[in-house]
């Protein structure tokens, strides 16, 4: 594993030559996807072409993930009887269209900045009101309001700058918000943390297609100065004191699974 850390080290410090050779020499499969990412063009953006997202989130840990998600969201459902519901980031419906066996809403409507994976999520809530935009964009015009809102794993991709404005804009316009994101340490930047998470990340994957695509584009825009980044993860707690900040009163927090990355959690905000 330390090779692989000295490898991204030198990565981020420009010397390719000597990380491609790290990465090369490591012995692991993180190390091999590493010296064969960086010997391809990639671009570093990991939505505009979705095969490695979705093979992603169909996969490894993320199977048993989104079911209890989707389980998760039909149980709010069940509870509150909202008579409508706003997804911001729906990505393809992979965790709303199950929940919506469990109660039929008079409006859906479906966000999501991706044009392909909002074309796939219109094919399996076809009810659906569907709005190619990003959460920025669309909390920007607001008109209506919706009893329930959710998020799922879509607004870390918010860089900080901007989540707590766009949750500000959300909050007069929706009675009830879940999200769900991951509880991240502080430290989640620290290479060694990161490596022996990645290494579980990219062995729940046979082939090579979710760490070329998705994980490793992910990974380096984190840490590397310039590059696309694609998530601004923080903990839990951050979470919650943005929600309040944000001008919800109660903010609770109930644990979804155990996960490679962090522990998975849905937040309610109300």
């Amino acid at each position: 594993m330390s090779t692989v850390v000295e490898a991204l080290e030198a990565w981020r410090n420009g010397d390719r030559d000597t990380a491609r050779a790290l990465a090369s020499s490591a012995g692991t499969r993180l190390g091999d996807e590493l010296a064969s990412y960086w010997k391809s063009e990639a671009d570093g953006h990991v939505y505009d072409q979705p095969a490695a997202f979705r093979a992603f989130v169909r996969g490894g840990g993320n199977v048993e993930l989104y079911s209890r998600l989707s389980q998760a969201l039909a149980d709010s459902y069940a509870a509150h009887r909202p008579s409508s519901l706003l997804d911001i980031g729906c990505g393809d419906g992979l965790a709303v269209a199950p929940a919506l066996a469990s109660h039929a809403f008079e409006r859906i409507d479906l966000v999501e900045p991706s044009a392909a994976l909002l074309d796939l999520a219109r094919q399996r809530v076809p009810s659906a009101h569907t709005w190619n935009s990003t959460a920025q964009e669309f909390t920007l015009q607001l008109s209506r309001r919706w009893s329930a809102a959710q998020a799922t794993f879509s607004l870390h991709a918010l860089e900080p700058s901007e989540r707590l404005s766009v949750l500000r804009r959300l909050r007069p316009h929706v009675d009830r918000l879940v999200i769900a994101e991951f509880d991240v340490p502080l430290a989640s930047d620290d290479l060694a943390w990161l490596v022996s998470r990645y290494e579980m990340g990219v062995a729940e994957y046979p082939d090579s297609l979710v760490a070329q695509g998705f994980l490793l584009p992910v990974l380096l825009g984190q840490i590397v100065p310039g590059a696309v980044r694609s998530t601004w993860e923080q903990p839990i707690s951050a979470w919650r004191q943005q929600l309040l900040d944000a001008g919800f009163a109660q903010v609770d927090v109930m644990p979804l699974m155990s996960y490679w990355w962090s522990p998975a959690m849905l937040v309610t905000a109300y």
